[in-house]
């Protein structure tokens, strides 16, 4: 027997994707994918039109999305990420309804509640065999873990495995097994692994960031967290992976020994796990090719589903064992509430991925961003769009003070104890506007182009378009 279909159509027409069918895509090439943009070339050739994208998130190698949409191809996105020319679109209105933001908990959690139903899941596979067994740690695109698609292979109606690697049967390991997968197509390319590394996986060398990762450190060491069994997770960007440099030398004067490092893993995290800082990684997706590396090769860097990290309907997830999360912000407000979805001029800029999930899992959950950003202020009255709630982020640090969430005081008590400069956040808006001064309400009155969706399902606000 084998799954191998013919060609990409002859997998579309097997399993009888019609208009108005919703198929769905998963990031971990993140912006070096190739599958997307080839699967819908295709299905817009056939003429099918209508249909829904479900995606874990979408990058700028995505832009072809948007002829698409405006051809009447896609009509529909949800999505946990997006940026972009498809952003940029999508916050003009293209779209005819407004576009879903989901976190990464919250995908595989609507997958299982039926509020995210997929037709037909196309998975970019690193190597397969003719059967379906699918791994990420094989073959030219290599991109280490499958977690979101895993996913995407439980739920959807028919599975396609796109692959550029095709290996004898029975392939191991399999990160996804061959009961879950209807075809195998075997394509040229699947994408460029080297586009899974970008500015945003990249340590800081900016030197403001740097000490805000220094001061998010100490706040971890003083936090009475670090002790053996301490877990860790950091946010993609610059502030939030520096941080991995600062705690390192912490837990070695402490003598601390951690359980396990989560999420997006890096190979920061890496080189902490092989120097002994932490037991294990647990890793739904690798953000560098020495995390691809690791996961290939360490029995101890575990790969896990996106639902086992973060789903809230899952009987229990990661982030629920977790005990500091340090995450970054486009803005955050006087109430702690932080946005991640939409820049300064209202316009989608990227998504939750796992910053809501990780921040109501973890103990600590600390936002660590720049006091301001390109003479605009980082702390404002009333973000743009709440992608995490204030009740569920403890501390914020900036390169000037650090401002403790008012529900947690012991937390300040100690901080203060340690000698740390803690404001109130009120204050440290000021401090920002002294520098900045006082910034012009931005605030988009269009139609509503996104719709910001909780862990839980609920729709927590909304995105409006911008001119």
């Amino acid at each position: 027997m084998s799954k191998l279909a013919g060609s990409l159509r002859e997998a579309i027409t097997a399993c009888g994707l019609k208009d108005g069918m919703t198929v769905s895509f998963h990031h971990h090439l993140r912006n070096g994918d190739h599958t997307l943009n080839q699967v819908l070339a295709e299905i817009a050739g056939m003429g099918i039109k209508n249909l829904r994208i479900e995606a874990s998130s979408l990058f700028a190698v995505h832009a072809p999305l948007v002829e698409h949409i405006k051809n009447g191809v896609v009509t529909a996105i949800g999505t946990g990420y997006m940026s972009g020319p498809l952003a940029r679109a999508v916050s003009e209105g293209i779209l005819p309804g407004p576009a879903r933001f989901r976190t990464h908990g919250g995908r595989p959690a609507a997958m299982e509640r039926g509020t995210a139903r997929v037709d037909v899941a196309f998975i970019a596979a690193p190597a397969a065999d003719p059967m379906g067994n699918l791994s990420g740690v094989l073959g030219p695109a290599a991109c280490g873990s499958l977690g979101y698609a895993m996913t995407d292979a439980r739920y959807a109606g028919k599975v396609v495995a796109l692959t550029d690697h095709l290996l004898p049967y029975p392939l191991f390991p399999a990160s996804i097994q061959e009961d879950r997968v209807d075809y195998v197509v075997q394509l040229s390319s699947i994408g460029n692994p080297q586009g899974i590394v970008s500015g945003t996986t990249r340590m800081t060398r900016d030197p403001v960031a740097l000490a805000i990762a220094r001061l998010a450190a100490r706040v971890i060491e003083h936090s009475g967290l670090i002790k053996d069994g301490f877990s860790f997770q950091t946010g993609a960007g610059g502030a939030s992976l520096a941080v991995t440099q600062y705690l390192k030398p912490i837990m070695r004067r402490l003598n601390v020994r951690g359980s396990f490092g989560l999420g997006g893993i890096t190979g920061y995290l890496v080189e902490m796990l092989e120097e002994g800082f932490f037991d294990s990684l647990l890793d739904v997706q690798c953000f560098d090719l020495k995390a691809v590396a690791s996961i290939r090769d360490n029995p101890r860097h575990q790969e896990i589903s996106a639902a086992r990290y973060a789903s809230p309907l899952a009987k229990s997830a990661a982030v629920d064992s977790l005990d500091a999360v340090v995450l970054g912000a486009l803005e955050i407000d006087t109430d702690f509430n932080v946005n991640v979805h939409a820049d300064s001029n209202g316009i989608i800029a990227g998504g939750s991925g796992g910053h809501a999930d990780t921040a109501a899992g973890a103990k600590l959950a600390i936002v660590a961003a720049p006091l301001f950003r390109a003479r605009l202020p980082i702390i404002v009255d009333r973000v743009l769009c709440v992608t995490t709630p204030g009740d569920t982020v403890d501390v914020l640090i900036t390169q000037r003070g650090i401002a403790v969430n008012p529900g947690q005081p012991e937390l300040k008590d100690r901080l203060v104890r340690a000698g740390l400069p803690v404001y109130d956040i009120v204050k440290l808006k000021e401090m920002a506007e002294g520098y900045t001064g006082v910034p012009a309400p931005v605030k988009p009155e269009g139609k509503v182009v996104g719709e910001v969706e909780y862990r839980d399902g609920r729709v927590i606000d909304v995105i409006r378009a911008v001119r």
